[in-house]
């Protein structure tokens, strides 16, 4: 009984050390394409609409990552 105890206090340990490192890199990386959006956009404001299609397309990308990080923490759940 101990041994399936200290298992599944492991297996909450691992899904929060997943989803944790797993939102860092896109979090920072979103924050700087929003960055990098925000300064184009104040030099150059009539390029403003073909500039944010851009974002919203990588911003997409970098959030994919995000929820493969979420999946991974799912399947420690309920899988393993």
């Amino acid at each position: 009984m101990e041994k399936l105890l200290d298992l599944s206090v492991l297996k909450f340990i691992a899904m929060g050390l997943a989803i944790g490192f797993g939102v860092v890199g896109p979090g920072i990386g979103l924050g700087l394409a929003t960055k990098a959006i925000i300064e184009s956009i104040a030099r150059q404001p009539e390029c403003e609409g073909q500039i944010s299609k851009y974002f919203y397309i990588g911003a997409g990308l970098i959030e994919a990552c995000a929820i493969y990080a979420l999946l991974v923490v799912i399947l420690i759940g309920f899988v393993l």
